[in-house]
Order: C-alpha cells, then structure tokens, then sequence
C-alpha cells in the first residue's frame, strides 16, 4: 500500500456526473473548461492528442482566441527553459485491461513537467513524469502533503475527506511518528513471521481450486481471498470478521458504488476498528492492532489516529488482489512469459519487479504536493502555493532509465522502479506485497500446468471506477 494511493482513499467517489471512472465528453483538440491558472504568462489550454507511448502525434488544435479560460502566450518566467506549457485537461477515463493510459501518453510527449486540469477542483497543477524528476519531488520537504487537505487544488475525486491517521496527508515529523506506531509489522522480520502462514493460506486455497476441478474464476477464489487473509492475519482481524471488513473495503474503493454508499462503509470499518482497538487495549502483541493499542496506551498517537492507520493499512490489501490479476492476465495472454518462468525459476524474482514496473495498476495520479516556497523542477519554476503531481506510471516508462520501457524484460536488472513510490511515503507495505505476489507466482505457475484462459481474452470484464486497476474474474482451465 503506497501512501499515495492510501490518502486517495479517504476521498469520496463520485455518485454521478463526471469523475474519476467516467469517459469526459471533451475530445482532444477542444478547450480545457475551467482551465484559467493565476500565472499571467500562461499559453492556451487545449487537450493533447493521445497515442501509444513513444510515438508522435500532430501538434493539438489551439483553441480559438477568447475562448474562456484561455490566455495568449506570454513571456518565459525566469528559471524556465521557456514559456508555462498549456494547461491540459486529463479526463483519466475509465480504462480496461493492461492499456497504458493514451492520455498520459500524449502528456510525456509534451515533456518531462507539463500542466493538466483534472475533473474536478479549481486550477491547474504541474504534472511531474521524469523518473529523475519524480524522485526529486517525492524526496523535497519544501513539497507539502498537509497542505493539501485544506486546497480545493484540481483532483479525480469531488471531494478531500483525511481522517485523523492519514500519513497520506502528512509531512515529517507527524508523518513520520504515526508510520513509526506501525513499522515493526513490515520490517523485513516483521513480515517474513508471516511467509510460513501466508504460504498455508495459498496452499489450501490451491489445494480447494485443484480438488473442485476446472473451470474456475482465479481471482474469487485465490487472488481475492488470499491478500484479505494474510493483511487480517497482519492485522489481528478475526477470521469471522474477515467477510465484512471485504465487503467494507470493496464498497471504500469503488466510486461504482456512489459516495454516500462507500462513505457509509468507511464509517462502518472505522466503528469496527475502534472497537477491536478498545478491546486489545494495553494487551500489546506483534500484530498491527497490538502494535496501535499500545503506541496508543504510550501516548505517542491518538485513539482516532489509530484508527484512521488500520484503515488505510486494511484498505491497502485489495491493491494486490488488482495487480497480482492484472500480472496473471499478462501471463494468461502472453503463454511465451508463462513458459520461461516454468522453465527458469530464477528469474520469477525479477520478474516480479518488471511487471510491477509496466503494469499501469492506477487510474490517473494519486495525491498532490503543494509548494512551499519558490523552487525547480526539471527547469520549470514552481511558484509557492502551486500543486504538484507526479505520476509514477510515466517514471516506469522512461527510457532514459529503462531501455526498452514498453518491452516486459522478465530479467531486468537494474530495475529502479517506483511502482511502491518513493522517499518518505513510500509504500509501508512494500515488502509485505511483494511476499504475497512471489508466493502467488510460484502457486500459478507450479501448480496449474496447462492453465490457460477459459474464455476469450476479450469478454473479460475490468471493475469500474477502480482506484487500482484490475480484472473482475479470471475464469480459467487447465
């Protein structure tokens, strides 16, 4: 679970109109609404034309003079290499299968610090998508996640909605104390506690797929169950209580659902939560809920900043059910990647970072940053107050930094991708995730020779409005 994506969470889904999932009625070639900035040396606001990554597209109709929210070129601002780009209007559509977003796309085109509008909010912010560059921004103090919470700043969603324990809203040192109450669980000790258990977990999910027979829907009955299990099991949740706290976590991630539906979930999981808290209270214990009881009984967080920290760790466990489907449909579809993983077991490790590294797992960005003071980023001068995104989707498709960034190369090494984020909110359960994805590898392709898809490829269904991309069902034979 990135941070990142973490804080996203705790932002309340559209209900209706546009939003984070829907397709915008606005074509490329047309003007950005809205896209008026508070920089007077702005140029017009257009929409990019979209293409595959690395390809070149004609240069996007201008908009016409006078048309709202358009200005004339005007002068370069000092510390720039040139005048503001324009402001694009990204409506991040609701995309299916494994497709890199062609929005996107068009926007890396553009260069390494371009400017977008987003479906909702007031503004426009940079958008960040140099692998060099992102790391920078991630790592810069002057950079501000807590401000954020009290910008209306262009964004997916319609609304911000922390809860007390957002890291994701954080900068250091709260940041950095409430990630403290938590870290022992995902230390590398921490969480190779948990690999006997998670693999015991697998093996009998496996073992019931492998006894009923195919067919089977790979993602309701291992890819699901089995990242739910192992985060309750890091949790302290009961195995009874476990349905719930799914259902409840489906319902928070969906804008499918309608915000008041999923808001209604948050504050069922939250109650829950605040009552197992209470009951282990000074009972301390290795677990997640033990380790907040007693960061709680020792003064060092609130009791509602607990719960807002078991929440967004709970929440973070469905990302890797989506992505962990998402690499099985690659290999389901790409039988030449599924037989050299069989053939050559040392290279399952790698290829866990490089389809990490290409798969395009989110829809749009996550969080911003807000400037505090004046700085530059990749010759562009970002004025205090502005907001900055990055997309980490873009950084994994440099080529700058990865040679042939549209190939999967199972054995890429190095491979400094920045799929779990980077600098202070990079992803807490980063090593907890790649646990549960090797060990879902190794299960897929050792125990089901000859499995293959039961269905065509393209009657596969991708869930609407996801914050993290995924397959609905993975209904397979073998």
């Amino acid at each position: 679970m990135r941070d990142e994506a973490s804080a996203r969470m705790m932002r309340a889904p559209a209900a209706t109109g546009p939003g984070p999932a829907a397709p915008e009625t606005t074509a490329p070639g047309t003007t950005a609404p809205g896209a008026e900035g508070p920089r007077a040396d702005e140029q017009g606001t257009t929409v990019p034309g979209a293409g595959a990554p690395g390809t070149r597209e004609p240069s996007p109709t201008a908009p016409e003079a006078g048309a709202p929210g358009t200005r004339e070129p005007g002068p370069s601002t000092p510390g720039t290499s040139g005048p503001l780009p324009p402001v694009r209007f990204w409506p991040v559509r609701d995309l299916a299968g494994v497709e890199f977003d062609p929005d996107l796309a068009a926007l890396m085109r553009e260069g390494p610090v371009t400017r977008i509008r987003l479906p909702h909010g007031e503004g426009w912010a940079w958008l960040v998508s140099r692998h060099e560059d992102v790391r920078t921004v991630t790592n810069d103090p002057r950079l501000s996640r807590r401000a954020v919470a009290g910008s209306d700043v262009t964004r997916l969603a319609p609304h911000f909605i922390p809860v007390d324990g957002a890291v994701g809203f954080e900068d250091p040192p709260d940041h950095t104390r409430l990630r403290r109450a938590v870290a022992p669980a995902f230390t590398g000790g921490g969480v190779e506690r948990l690999r006997e258990r998670a693999r015991a977990l697998l093996d009998a999910l496996v073992d019931g797929v492998l006894r009923d027979g195919p067919p089977a829907d790979l993602v309701a009955r291992v890819l699901a169950p089995f990242p739910l299990a192992v985060v309750c099991e890091l949790m302290g949740v009961p195995a009874d209580d476990r349905p719930a706290v799914h259902e409840w976590t489906s319902l928070i991630l969906s804008s499918a659902e309608g915000a008041e539906r999923s808001g209604r979930a948050r504050d069922a999981m939250c109650g829950y939560f605040d009552r197992l808290l209470a009951e282990r209270h000074g009972t301390g214990g290795e677990d997640v809920i033990g380790l907040l009881s007693a960061a709680v009984a020792d003064g060092g967080i609130t009791g509602a900043e607990a719960v807002g920290l078991a929440l967004l760790i709970q929440i973070g466990g469905e990302a890797v059910t989506n992505n962990t489907g998402n690499m099985a449909y690659i290999l389901l579809t790409r039988p030449d990647l599924m037989d050299r993983l069989r053939r050559e077991p040392g290279v399952r490790a790698t290829a866990v970072d490089e389809l990490l590294r290409w798969i395009p797992h989110r829809n749009g960005v996550g969080l911003c940053r807000i400037a505090t003071e004046d700085l530059t980023v990749g010759g562009r001068r970002i004025r205090r107050g502005e907001a900055v995104y990055v997309s980490y989707l873009a950084a994994n498709r440099d080529p700058e930094v990865f040679a042939d960034p549209d190939g999967i190369v199972l054995d890429r090494s190095p491979n400094p991708h920045v799929a779990f984020g980077y600098g202070p909110h990079y992803c807490v359960g980063a090593l907890l995730a790649r646990l549960e994805t090797e060990l879902l590898f190794s299960a897929l392709v050792d125990r089901f020779p000859g499995m293959r898809l039961g269905v065509p490829a393209g009657e596969l269904r991708w869930r609407p409005g996801a914050l993290i991309r995924g397959p609905e069902g993975l209904p397979v034979v073998w």
